[in-house]
């Protein structure tokens, strides 16, 4: 039986104890601003994005760029494929794209997926790409329901192969602060511990959603480059 948001949200707070971690931040595009904003980005940061490959599951494509950290930005774009408007992956990229694009979500990654599993009470979907060389990455991944419900909630993501994007080139740039349209106390109950342990190092700014329009999520991206800090937006 799934339960519901807000009885998720309640359940996961429940448990102070779960490691997580910041993985990754997702951009999205369309299909046709995706090179211009890969090339836009990478010319910013002074790195070049890899292309990732499609998601067969989820009806997206990405590239990604290595951030120091265990970290990497992905830029994703929807495809013209029915499960890019049936998979909540799909849905939230094509949402965000259907609002002009841009930050789209932060996410957390954990070594044992399975207790999120129960306090949501389903099962983590299981995901996977192939990038142009042949490499095969493969995760599992849950937490999208409540991400589409509200922007500002993170998804959750276990790695099951040794590759990870974040050793997929040269890593020239870091994490230096992240801003969030949202609440501390909500991401705290959903991730069941403070934020700050997530994040480390990134310092988090948290911005009142009145501010937005009521909007909740990824506002912006301070990254530390050898040229000096770069904000995204």
């Amino acid at each position: 039986m799934v339960i519901s948001w807000s009885k998720a949200l309640l359940n996961l707070g429940q448990n102070s104890a779960m490691p997580f971690r910041l993985d990754h931040i997702s951009y999205a595009a369309s299909h046709d601003q995706l090179v211009d904003v890969v090339q836009r980005l990478g010319s910013r940061i002074g790195s070049a994005f890899t292309d990732g490959g499609i998601h067969p599951r989820f009806g997206t494509r990405n590239f990604t760029l290595p951030l120091k950290n265990g970290h990497y930005i992905e830029v994703v774009c929807p495809l013209e494929h029915p499960a890019a408007e049936s998979t909540p992956f799909g849905k939230a990229v094509s949402q965000r794209v259907n609002r002009g694009g841009g930050w789209m979500t932060w996410v957390v990654a954990t070594d044992d997926i399975s207790p999120v599993e129960s306090r949501l009470g389903r099962y983590a979907v299981d995901g996977s790409r192939k990038k142009p060389d042949g490499t095969e990455l493969k995760w599992k991944q849950i937490g999208l329901l409540g991400t589409l419900e509200d922007s500002q909630l993170p998804f959750f993501i276990q790695w099951l192969t040794k590759e990870h994007p974040s050793s997929d080139g040269k890593t020239v740039a870091e994490i230096k602060k992240i801003e969030i349209s949202g609440n501390e106390s909500t991401i705290k109950e959903w991730l069941g511990s403070e934020p700050a342990r997530a994040f480390k190092d990134v310092e988090v700014v948290w911005r009142d959603p009145s501010e937005f329009d009521g909007e909740t999520g990824l506002i912006s991206v301070v990254l530390s480059t050898p040229n000096g800090d770069i904000v995204l937006d």
